[in-house]
């Protein structure tokens, strides 16, 4: 059964993530598969191995004996892999792609040169929308996406990354929170249609019974960047501040220095994910799992 790694390679991913769903999402497929494979691990060795309980689950004596077997597997066939790609001296150019505020905001510029030296092979970034760069990865011109709120595609695999939370913020000095009939008093810089960022503020200004069109829009704007431009090049106005509403991470620095100022919805926040996604072919790619296990590790975070 050994032989068998892909079961094997399942049963660590649900020892690791502590729970099936995450399991199958990890490995791009389905929970029942997960269930399955297990199933058939517990078959053949005539033992239970996982308990499910209320909060995830819990490995038996025998899972804890068969994972350590498993890790020591694991380890044995990573070595390998390196191995290879020594004899085979595999040269390419790594692909990666990030939303327009993760590719600005969240990752350091060294970041490229330290991914670059782990993985032994040049790095390129593109920083595009975050619907484009699920394409690229469909279309293979992309290794790997770093994005917001996936738009799900049944082809890619998509690993949480970190929390992110959009706030409202302006040049003008504004209150730390504001109640949702303040949202009015504003002059407002709005993302364009379509977008990832202008579709989340739309669900939780409906939520909140906010009436968008009855904002005083001043203008649309494509990205954050765009966005965070507008707003710096706007005259403070105390009487009607001109707001937009942007990731924490893009303005954390002039915040810092006085320069912007942030503001939260009283009672509410906005709070998003940041993901990971490549392709389904491409889950057992030793260079890409090198680099999601970097940038997941926090060496690649502001």
């Amino acid at each position: 059964m050994l032989k068998d790694f892909v079961k094997m390679e399942t049963f660590l991913t649900v020892a690791r993530e502590r729970s099936f769903s995450k399991a199958s999402a990890k490995l791009g497929i389905s929970q029942p598969a997960v269930t399955q494979q297990i199933k058939y691990i517990e078959n053949y060795l005539e033992a239970k191995i996982i308990d499910r309980k209320k909060n995830g689950i819990k490995l038996t004596a025998e899972g804890d004996e068969l994972y350590k077997v498993v890790t020591q597997l694991e380890k044995s066939i990573i070595s390998l892999e390196k191995d290879v790609l020594k004899i085979i001296k595999k040269e390419m150019t790594f692909r990666l792609a990030a939303s327009y505020t993760i590719g600005s905001y969240v990752i350091p510029g060294e970041c490229l040169n330290s991914i670059s030296e782990s993985i032994g092979n040049d790095v390129t970034l593109s920083i595009d929308t975050s619907d484009k760069i699920v394409e690229g990865l469909k279309d293979r011109k992309f290794d790997v996406g770093l994005i917001e709120s996936p738009a799900i595609d049944s082809d890619l695999i998509y690993r949480e990354w970190f929390d992110d939370e959009l706030v409202l913020f302006s040049s003008s000095p504004l209150p730390k929170t504001v109640n949702t009939e303040e949202l009015y008093d504003f002059k407002w810089i709005c993302r364009e249609q379509g977008s990832y960022t202008r579709k989340l503020i739309s669900e939780v200004f409906q939520e909140l019974g906010v009436s968008c069109k009855s904002f005083d829009v001043l203008s649309e704007v494509s990205n954050s960047t765009a966005a965070l431009q507008s707003v710096k090049r706007a005259k403070s106005d105390l009487d009607k501040p001109i707001v937009s509403v942007i990731s924490k991470y893009a303005i954390a620095d002039e915040v810092r220095r006085g320069e912007l100022f942030e503001s939260r919805i009283y009672g509410y926040s906005m709070a998003r994910k940041f993901y990971i996604a490549y392709t389904k072919e491409n889950k057992n790619n030793v260079f890409i799992d090198n680099v999601v296990n970097y940038i997941i590790a926090g060496k690649c975070d502001r």
